[in-house]
């Protein structure tokens, strides 16, 4: 193999590019970025970032001289079209790129509010570095905030406002925070830890409009009539994959780019991995597309040996996921059921607790709030398929530890 394209050039994109020369690849290896500047990371975007606590420089996920060393092209431009009869993407107004192999690491983008006045100055989502920086330009100016949802980016988001001490109203039509990802008894914590930080929390409820001043926002008007004024809106209602390119290259498409186990597509030629790829889960639940930095890393990882030589192996990741909001750290390994049977332990009242989801005695997910050590053992339990009872569970002094 001569030359491996790769699509995006975030944390999916850069990891595949990184260990590519790690395992050894020899060949071409062009990193493809819609964004000008080094490649980034994202997480600390809605936390130190917009505290002050990191600066831009901060962030990068190597300096300049690691991409000529390891002999990375990044190429800056957009990607317009796939052309897998000749093997090379158009980018922008610049010659084709051609590929032995093509990663498509494209992520997501934050879905936009579908409601009227939602084009409004001062409607801002926070997924890039120049999202930030709107941001902060906005914050300097503003008294009340918005946010429209209630998820990981609209609450680190809520507790970073408030440190910074502006006041804060977070609306979404789910009767609980975090409701797609968080057990009842974990979402219960984080709500009461955000009113204790000053924020509103506004649940099972819709948003009917924004209405502006001079064309930028100035409050958004609930679906049960309630008024609430906002200087800025922050909108954070989920992402939806990057598919179009794959799409028109008759790439399957299911809620995401349709990979198979080793995170290839229908033409061997492309694989795809990150936010974009759509792939079977490791206990064969119906597939799945994840968000999450430790997805993109670890699936990068696998496709970088395979297209290095290496044996190509199932892609059986257990996955977690990270959020720090105020002072509570929330990390969750594996994925739960609604179905699950939960048995808490620890002391929630003192912020330091974990949530063990279980399903027909097999411990399927585990969430922990302020305890690290909880969240690695569980990383390595799931990964054997760990069986416990609720009752064991739910004995004192029960610990993690003794399985």
């Amino acid at each position: 193999m001569q030359s491996v394209v790769i699509l995006g050039a975030g944390h999916a994109g850069f990891q595949c590019a990184a260990a590519l020369r790690q395992q050894g690849f020899a060949g071409r290896v062009s990193l493809v970025s819609e964004e000008r500047g080094l490649p980034y990371q994202r997480p600390p975007l809605s936390k130190a970032y917009l505290l002050g606590k990191v600066c831009a420089a901060d962030l990068v996920f190597r300096a300049e001289a690691f991409f000529s060393e390891h002999r990375v092209t990044l190429v800056s431009g957009v990607a317009e079209r796939i052309d897998r009869g000749t093997r090379q993407v158009k980018i922008g107004n610049g010659e084709p790129l051609p590929y032995d192999h093509l990663v498509i690491a494209t992520g997501s983008r934050p879905r936009s509010l579908p409601v009227p006045g939602a084009q409004l100055a001062g409607v801002l989502p926070l997924q890039t570095l120049g999202d930030a920086d709107r941001l902060l330009a906005a914050l300097a100016g503003c008294r009340s905030i918005a946010v429209i949802g209630a998820g990981f980016i609209g609450l680190e988001f809520a507790a970073s406002a408030r440190l910074l001490g502006h006041e804060v109203t977070v609306v979404d039509i789910a009767d609980r925070p975090m409701a797609r990802v968080l057990s009842p008894e974990c979402a219960l914590a984080f709500g009461d830890a955000h009113r204790a930080l000053g924020t509103k929390l506004l649940l099972q409820t819709g948003v009917e409009r924004l209405e502006g001043e001079g064309g930028k926002v100035a409050a958004v008007v609930t679906t049960s009539g309630e008024r609430i004024p906002a200087d800025i809106v922050l909108v954070g209602i989920g992402a939806t994959p990057r598919v179009e390119l794959a799409k028109e290259a008759g790439l399957a498409v299911d809620n995401g780019i349709v990979v198979d186990a080793m995170l290839r597509t229908a033409d061997p030629q492309v694989s795809a991995i990150g936010d974009v790829a759509s792939f079977p889960r490791r206990d064969g639940g119906p597939r799945v597309r994840l968000e999450s930095v430790q997805n993109a890393t670890d699936q990068a990882r696998a496709v970088a040996a395979r297209l290095a030589g290496h044996a190509a192996v199932p892609y059986e990741a257990v996955p977690w996921f990270w959020s720090d909001q105020g002072n509570l750290k929330l990390q969750i390994a594996g994925l739960r059921g609604d179905a699950d049977e939960r048995v808490l332990t620890g002391d929630v009242a003192a912020g330091h607790f974990s949530v063990l989801c279980i399903s027909d005695g097999v411990l399927c997910a585990v969430e922990s709030v302020n305890r690290p050590a909880d969240h690695m053992l569980a990383r390595r339990l799931l990964a054997k398929h760990t069986r416990v009872l609720p009752a064991q569970a739910r004995e004192p002094g029960f610990t993690l530890k003794m399985l």
